[in-house]
């Protein structure tokens, strides 16, 4: 694939649309629809964002549950998006964190995010099992943090060790669903799985 036609590919409608709303990243749209679909978010609400950057989830979040809610971020790199007072980024290592640290002087979460995908290899076969535990590590860090009714979201590759991830998650939460949303790109292999009520 040529250059040009590479970067026609990653700069489509939701790229364009994600600049003039001033968002981080086209992922953006995946939450909205998301939102939208099952009703995630709203006023007042905690929400963690594992795996935060480039920051349009944050950024998302954050308008959604506005000054009385808190929303908390953590990523290996430092978020550069401008982020209002009631957001909180912690740098760090999804897969070393506690969840004291995630926490903070917050009880629990009402929502728990994962849009975090894998250092790929280009093997597909590697890549997907980091996918899956990757995931598997997200939903652990929400059964430990999420509060008792709270949601879930996570990305995954579709592949090897799927089912069992969505096994996993029915066991802890009472709805699960696997959705692909309109802004993912046509060659990804990734879905998410929108998880509702934990028990």
């Amino acid at each position: 694939m040529s250059r040009l036609r590479d970067r026609r590919t990653r700069h489509d409608a939701f790229y364009r649309q994600a600049k003039r709303d001033q968002y981080a990243a086209r992922s953006v749209y995946k939450l909205q629809e998301l939102d939208q679909r099952f009703r995630l978010l709203g006023p007042g609400l905690r929400v963690l964002d594992l795996g935060c950057r480039p920051g349009s989830w944050l950024q998302y979040a954050a308008e959604r549950v506005g000054e009385a809610g808190r929303v908390v971020g953590i990523d290996r790199t430092a978020v550069e998006v401008p982020l209002p007072a009631h957001v909180r980024v912690e740098i760090g290592d999804v897969l070393e964190v506690t969840p004291e640290t995630l926490l903070g002087e917050l009880p629990c979460f009402d929502v728990v995010l994962s849009d975090m995908a894998p250092d790929t290899t280009g093997i597909a076969m590697t890549d997907q099992a980091r996918s899956v535990a990757l995931y598997l590590r997200a939903l652990e860090l929400a059964a430990a943090v999420g509060c008792s009714g709270s949601s879930f979201v996570g990305k995954i590759f579709m592949g090897e060790g799927f089912e069992g991830a969505v096994a996993e998650t029915k066991r802890l939460y009472a709805r699960t669903k696997v959705v692909r949303p309109d802004a993912t790109r046509r060659i990804s292999s990734e879905h998410y799985l929108v998880a509702q009520t934990k028990k």
